[in-house]
């Protein structure tokens, strides 16, 4: 079938994946503080979390059932709010809703600095994956090709199981190859953060790079 986007529709697009691949970054990094500081609850895989869910239920030590079912809740309550939210230019959007999530994100971090304890830790989990959430609404109202920006799994698969197309315009192969270097690139400076410096620290780091994300889509929105 013969590409009948034209160069406008391309060029938007681009800016949107180059963007959308800076907040994959940002969730890999969440993730590592999820699991690292939270216990083992995700806060933006909602497969794993639902697998770590039964693995409570089972009994298996280590997981807690309460905190799968606040971070699945919280996810769910962002999910609602974002599905819900005005439908504007593709940018405006991205905007929009990586704005609230750097709010929320800088929030989970003061948490994280001035609290301790069970307390501050589902407080973390609620804010962080409300913000997951929000955001996974939008990327799916947004429909980039590949850029689920949370999972990984379907463009895994795509990136396997398709004949790859490096040369065209707009390649799915290098958007896919893209997303998963972002991620785990994500995970590792989280990691890192997290381990050599504070939880507070990689939080507000990402928090920054939503902000910078937010702040380029609504300069760069026509």
């Amino acid at each position: 079938m013969a590409d009948t986007t034209g160069p406008t529709e391309h060029r938007e697009e681009s800016h949107l994946v180059r963007l959308l691949l800076v907040v994959t970054a940002v969730t890999g990094s969440v993730d590592a503080v999820s699991i690292l500081r939270l216990g083992r609850v995700f806060v933006a895989n909602m497969t794993g979390n639902v697998t770590f869910l039964g693995f409570g239920v089972a009994g298996a030590p280590g997981f807690s059932v309460a905190a799968s079912l606040v971070a699945l809740g919280a996810f769910l309550v962002g999910a609602f709010a974002g599905g819900r939210m005005p439908k504007l230019t593709p940018r405006a959007m991205l905007s929009r809703i990586t704005a609230l999530e750097a709010v929320l994100v800088g929030a989970a971090s003061v948490v994280s600095v001035t609290a301790h304890g069970t307390g501050a830790r589902y407080t973390m989990t609620v804010l962080l994956a409300v913000a997951m959430g929000g955001r996974n609404a939008t990327a799916r109202e947004l429909g980039v090709a590949d850029m689920t920006t949370t999972v990984l799994t379907m463009t895994l698969t795509g990136l396997a199981a398709d004949k790859p197309d490096i040369k065209k315009r707009g390649a799915h192969s290098q958007r896919r190859v893209a997303a998963v270097i972002a991620m785990l690139a994500g995970a590792v400076s989280g990691a890192l953060l997290v381990l050599n410096t504070s939880t507070g620290w990689a939080l507000g780091t990402a928090g920054i790079l939503l902000a910078s994300v937010a702040a380029a889509a609504r300069l760069l929105d026509p």
